[in-house]
């Protein structure tokens, strides 16, 4: 399916569509699948261990599936609108971090052979190596070399979608997240790898994942930001 193909699509369908949530015992994820349902979409849940969901609804289907196999995932996703992922990976101080690029591959070669071709997933702030050469100083030389692992497979992550030409992809970056609830706030956005900030206008270095979610679902009425990544924040 082509963008203009997408397009069409999704004036029919944005109202109501089928999603398949990966991460979706993880914090945020469990902001998607309930803000999914509020909206009436009907959403299959894929998960490593479905008991950690202890959601229940009529629209969810809760599957287990090896997030690492096309062949697990491509069952799962046939017949699905879009993909939503939330997968994370702890930071590895002794070893590098590559669940992002791995699982990124795997689910792919599973949209591919599905015939889904718009997928939504999330990385974050800084993914690029340079890019937080001026952030403030405590996430410069503190922070960011702890995580500097998970950022680095992001950013390769990252630039593997970029060499897709058959995926509708867009990679959302927030900032720190904060497990807390959607809000009405206002969206900041930039088309880097952080949102600077402007005359008059604070930005926030934190946001609740609620918001994140909020973020993400709002793109399924909008082809803004398609194959491209967005940096995002409250204001």
């Amino acid at each position: 399916m082509h963008l203009t193909r997408f397009q069409s699509r999704l004036s029919s369908e944005c109202q109501r569509m089928k999603i398949a949530v990966l991460g979706a015992t993880g914090q945020t994820g469990q902001y998607l699948v309930s803000q999914a349902l509020e909206q009436g979409h009907t959403v299959t849940a894929i998960v490593r261990n479905p008991a950690k969901l202890t959601v229940h609804h009529d629209n969810l289907k809760v599957v287990k599936a090896d997030i690492f196999s096309p062949d697990s995932l491509k069952t799962h996703f046939k017949g699905q609108d879009v993909i939503m992922s939330c997968l994370g990976f702890p930071a590895s101080v002794f070893s590098s971090v590559t669940g992002y690029t791995q699982t990124m591959s795997a689910i792919v070669s599973a949209m591919r052979e599905a015939q889904v071709n718009r997928i939504i997933t999330m990385t974050s702030w800084y993914t690029e190596p340079n890019s937080g050469a001026q952030s403030p100083f405590l996430i410069r030389f503190l922070l960011l070399p702890i995580i500097r692992s998970v950022l680095s497979n992001m950013y390769e992550m990252e630039q593997f979608l970029q060499k897709t030409d058959d995926i509708n992809w867009t990679v959302v970056r927030p900032p720190g997240l904060k497990n807390e609830p959607p809000t009405a706030k206002e969206f900041l956005t930039h088309d880097g790898y952080s949102v600077p900030p402007s005359a008059g206008q604070s930005v926030g270095s934190s946001v609740g994942r609620g918001d994140v979610a909020r973020f993400m679902f709002s793109l399924l009425s909008s082809t803004a930001w398609v194959k491209q990544g967005v940096a995002m924040t409250t204001k």
